[in-house]
């Protein structure tokens, strides 16, 4: 997606980009946080982390025991928002679910943020038992397949820097932890149109992955199947999923 346009510093207001700053430090790792790991995290005095804090805690979304402190629900209220606002997974949706349909795998959209993947909107597959990520949910961008492809689109500067910054943890036997290979794998993407990976994340789980071009041909995010290795065997994912793939990128393309 195109990044938004520069912003003079005088219109901004720091105190809201450093309170955000403590909301984002929680995470699956750190789910309750003292103010002294709260300003390590995030650059601030303890005072400062624990102002924003309390405040989080004031303004209901977050709660403490006096000394460790937590979110609360109601941090889920914007993400939901922008997930009801936004146009474009309102309008991918429909168009998801007839793919999965067709392909009987689970359909995603997904964008980039920074160094994870983000999942818009997901098309469950008919399948009695459904794979793949949920709504709002992060991977990092070196495991599954929409990755590479968004990637594909940055120019060479700043894929450079991406990959300099990124973490390339292991998950499994198969996940690709070495920057070179990766990046070979993301000019692959930009070279063929589409990613694909196989057990990067999870054992049995493989991902295929095109790009979503606006009309002007910029890329706005990326369609992905999520599929079981075991149903696939060989190249056979390749014939018998990407064409779909490809079409609903394609019919896509006109409207986004």
């Amino acid at each position: 997606m195109s990044p938004s346009p520069p912003i003079d510093r005088q219109h901004l207001i720091e105190g809201l980009g450093k309170g955000l700053r403590v909301l984002e430090s929680f995470s699956d790792e750190r789910p309750r946080l003292t103010a002294t790991e709260a300003g390590e995290l995030t650059g601030l005095t303890r005072t400062a982390a624990r102002r924003y804090l309390l405040s989080l805690v004031h303004f209901g979304y977050a709660d403490t025991d006096g000394k460790h402190y937590w979110l609360r629900p109601r941090v889920l209220r914007i993400g939901q928002t922008y997930l009801e606002s936004s146009r474009l997974p309102r309008l991918v949706m429909p168009f998801l679910q007839r793919l999965s349909m067709q392909t009987g795998e689970t359909g995603n959209l997904s964008v980039l943020d920074e160094h994870d993947v983000v999942y818009l909107a997901r098309s469950n597959s008919p399948r009695v038992l459904s794979i793949g990520f949920h709504t709002g949910a992060r991977i990092p961008a070196h495991c599954v397949s929409p990755g590479p492809v968004l990637l594909s689109g940055l120019e060479a500067p700043a894929l450079t820097r991406w990959l300099g910054e990124h973490d390339f943890s292991r998950f499994t036997a198969n996940t690709i932890t070495s920057r070179q290979t990766f990046e070979q794998s993301v000019a692959q993407a930009r070279q063929q149109g589409y990613g694909a990976t196989d057990q990067f994340i999870n054992l049995g789980i493989c991902g295929l992955s095109v790009p979503l071009l606006n009309r002007k041909g910029h890329g706005v995010g990326a369609l992905s199947l999520t599929y079981q290795r075991e149903a696939y065997p060989g190249e056979s994912a390749l014939t018998k999923l990407l064409p779909g793939l490809k079409d609903t990128s394609d019919t896509l393309r006109s409207l986004v």
